[in-house]
This record gives structure tokens, C-alpha cells and sequence, in this order.
């Protein structure tokens, strides 16, 4: 295996001469920070915006890749990304499933567990039968690997392994390792019971990855979500 150095520069997302720096003295970028502070999400989207555009501006006219995450809201995000196109970036966009899972996770799963166990139950809406797509995060990686080397300009890839779940299922699995009851939950108590999940837990986000295979020879290999909870390490701790 070829082997390459590397350097790593530490810093904040707000630290755009950084950002600047380090994106011109690279082969590439790819971005998938973003800082997830829900109490001030416009805070959030507006300094997510300046790193892409920061980023952006020092890879202008090298013809070197640029590959941001799709997020909530993101809209803005991704125009400004797109834009640079037009200045010799090579840009992206990496759209992943809600469930990013596998050991380390800190996403949407092990939040569900928690509130399993603080509530002694866990919980879907209505009949549960909404589906949500998932991916490990080893296949994310080597999503993101094939998009910076090779994924043509104005590429939308979805990083999707499952392509829909029954958001019933994931709570049945949950209930059966946590050992509480599983119940069906009216969708006006969604939000009580998720908080800011309430409105993603019951959306039907069921989707297909054919067409990014098929742009860059990718193929999950990885064990799916459902299988991902049988591992045991969501509640080791």
C-alpha cells in the first residue's frame, strides 16, 4: 500500500485564513465539518457558508476538487459550492443518509437510545412504518475518497447503504437491547418525546444510491444498520 505524509492543522471552522491556507496547499477538500448548535442554526448555516466560500476561493483556477455534505437547509451551502465551478473547482456534493452508524457514532442512533432509556420506552409514530435510509461509516468513507479523486463537477452523490428501514424497526431493535417497551406514539407527542428529532423521526426519506454507483464504481460492503445493533457496542457503555 502506497503510503503518504500528511499534516494535520488544527483549528475552528470560524478561522478562514486557516481554512484558505490549508485548502491552497492541498490536492483537494473535503468538508464535513459543521457545527450542529440547534439553538442558533442560522449561526450555524452562516459559518458553514463562510468555510465553503473561504475554501472555495483558494481552490479557484487549479481545476483540484472540492466536496462539501449536504445538511438541512443547506441550500445556500451548496449554491456557493456549485458557483466555484465556473472558477476551475472541481465541486461536489456528498448527500448522506440520516444514519451515519457504525462504532463511534455520535448521530441520531445513539440520541434515540438515550431517550429510550431516560423515558423507559421506545418510541415510533403512528404505525412506524416511515422509512429511513442508512449507511456505514466506513462506506461513507470510501464515498468521499471516490468523490475527490473522480467525481465530475456538479456531481450529487447519495451515500446511501440501506435504502429505507422501517423507523418501527430501528425502534424495535432499540427497545429489545435497551429492554424497554416498544410503543406507537401520536405524531403530535413527537416532539416531546424526540425534541428536535420530532420532525425527522416520522418523515418517509426513503432513497436510492443507483446512479452514484453507478458515476463511480462504489459499493457498500459494509453490515447494515439493523445488523450494526446487533454488534452490542451502541450500548457497551
Amino acid at each position: 500500500m502506497v503510503q503518504f505524509p500528511a499534516e494535520v492543522a488544527r483549528g475552528v471552522l470560524e478561522d478562514l485564513d486557516l481554512l484558505r491556507s490549508c485548502a491552497a496547499t492541498s490536492d483537494g477538500v473535503i468538508h464535513l465539518a459543521f457545527n450542529h448548535d440547534f439553538s442558533n442554526f442560522a449561526a450555524s448555516l452562516a459559518t458553514d457558508l463562510g468555510a465553503i466560500e473561504a475554501m472555495g476561493e483558494a481552490l479557484v483556477g487549479s481545476g483540484k476538487p472540492l466536496v462539501i455534505t449536504a445538511h438541512a437547509n443547506g441550500k445556500t451551502s451548496e449554491d456557493a459550492a456549485l458557483a466555484f465551478i465556473e472558477q476551475g473547482v472541481r465541486a461536489s456534493i456528498v448527500s448522506l443518509a440520516p444514519s451515519v452508524y457504525g462504532e463511534g457514532d455520535k448521530g441520531f442512533v445513539p440520541e434515540l437510545i438515550r431517550i429510550a432509556q431516560e423515558r423507559g420506552s421506545s418510541a415510533y409514530i403512528g404505525d412506524g412504518s416511515n422509512r429511513w435510509p442508512a449507511i456505514h461509516r466506513l462506506d461513507a468513507a470510501v464515498l468521499f475518497r471516490l468523490a475527490v479523486e473522480s467525481a465530475p463537477a456538479g456531481s450529487r452523490l447519495d451515500g446511501v447503504h440501506d435504502e429505507g428501514i422501517a423507523f418501527s424497526d430501528i425502534a424495535a431493535a432499540i427497545g429489545r437491547y435497551v429492554d424497554v417497551p416498544v410503543i406507537s406514539i401520536p405524531p403530535e407527542e413527537a416532539q416531546t418525546i424526540f425534541g428536535f428529532l420530532g420532525m425527522i423521526a416520522s418523515l418517509d426519506l426513503a432513497r436510492s444510491s443507483e446512479e452514484t454507483k453507478e458515476l463511480l464504481g462504489w459499493k457498500p460492503v459494509q453490515h447494515g444498520l439493523l445488523t450494526d445493533l446487533e454488534q452490542g457496542h451502541y450500548f457497551s457503555k
